[in-house]
């Protein structure tokens, strides 16, 4: 299974314009266009499945650099998700640790 990102997708393109356009080189399990939550308009990018590591290999070498959809397309190897660290979202700032307003 090769996982792959598809970058600078213009916002009109839907899920089967992408599945076609991989489907050239290869079967192609799963495609997820990524939305935008609250207008749910895509966001310009996407993340496609291909069966066959040789054909989704050859996917992103022919379709790195080509254009489709009037855009240059960015195609590379999907890297995974890094791991969140608990600190990260647990409101503590750059301010952690020290008061607000007063004297201490």
């Amino acid at each position: 299974m090769k996982n792959i990102f598809v970058g600078n997708l213009d916002f009109h393109v839907v899920e089967d314009d992408v599945r076609q356009l991989f489907g050239q080189y290869g079967q192609v399990e799963r495609v997820a266009l990524m939305t935008d939550r609250e207008t749910g308009r895509s966001r310009g990018f996407a993340f496609v499945e291909m069966a066959n590591m040789n054909e989704g290999e050859k996917a992103i070498a022919e379709l790195n650099g080509s254009q489709f959809g009037g855009r240059t397309l960015n195609v590379n190897e999907a890297r995974p998700k890094p791991a969140r660290s608990e600190g990260m979202n647990s409101g503590f700032g750059k301010s952690a640790g020290r008061q607000r307003g007063g004297r201490w």
